[in-house]
């Protein structure tokens, strides 16, 4: 007997709950559901969800203090944010968790269940594993190890979210090439991926603040304005 997937929605509104679990029953996965932060780690602790779908705007414990309890502690359990705010903040903060996605409420149940299935595939490795070659970068500041997922920065360890590493890996992987966002969120995230280039931003800003010497002029990850980015080696 094949496993039977676990989806948890943690939502503090009934309607929601109600209009996801619906939507994803349909796909066969078993939805558990909590109505704040609190009740949604009590639910990961009993239940070991496979995914997590999860809003901000909640009583007691917000979605961003639930997701930052549950990676402080080592659960690298894959979590879709769901939530009506729409600002950029809120999306890197997200991203800056290790969240697998961002949807916005008013949603289509049936783009969250197709979004659900990408990041299941995303995290098993179906999705990025053949897009990558393995190797390293390393020009005496900056290294990258694609297969031990290290980077350091004059020999200091830095820390990436799993996305982030992804999408420097890529432009590091091939210098000077130019990727437009779009061509970015389908080597990184999939070609099953719904979001909008807006993540690609986020992320690169995120990456900046952690590698370069001054992020707001960036020596790296370069700006091909009106198409998207490039990595540039530094001599």
């Amino acid at each position: 007997m094949s496993k039977v997937t676990k989806i948890l929605v943690v939502d503090d509104e009934p309607k929601i709950r109600r209009i996801v679990q619906q939507s994803l029953r349909k796909e066969a996965y078993r939805v558990i559901h909590a109505a704040d932060g609190r009740e949604g780690l009590q639910k990961v602790e009993e239940e070991q969800p496979d995914l997590i779908i999860l809003d901000l705007m909640m009583p007691e414990m917000d979605g961003f203090e639930m997701c930052k309890a549950l990676r402080s502690r080592g659960d690298n359990t894959p979590v879709i944010i769901l939530s009506a705010k729409d600002e950029l903040e809120d999306k890197a903060q997200g991203f800056n968790l290790g969240v697998d996605d961002y949807v916005t409420k008013p949603f289509s149940p049936s783009e969250l269940a197709l979004r659900v299935k990408a990041v299941l595939r995303r995290v098993t490795g179906e999705e990025l594993a053949p897009r990558l070659r393995e190797g390293t970068f390393d020009d005496g500041r900056l290294y990258i190890n694609s297969k031990t997922r290290e980077v350091k920065l004059n020999g200091t360890p830095v820390y990436l979210t799993a996305k982030e590493f992804d999408l420097l890996w890529v432009l590091a992987n091939n210098p000077g090439v130019v990727y437009s966002r779009d061509q970015l969120l389908d080597l990184v995230w999939g070609n099953e991926y719904f979001g909008d280039t807006g993540t690609v931003t986020v992320l690169i800003r995120r990456i900046r603040e952690k590698i370069e010497k001054d992020p707001a002029n960036p020596t790296y990850l370069r700006t091909v304005w009106g198409i998207g980015y490039k990595f540039e080696t530094v001599l």
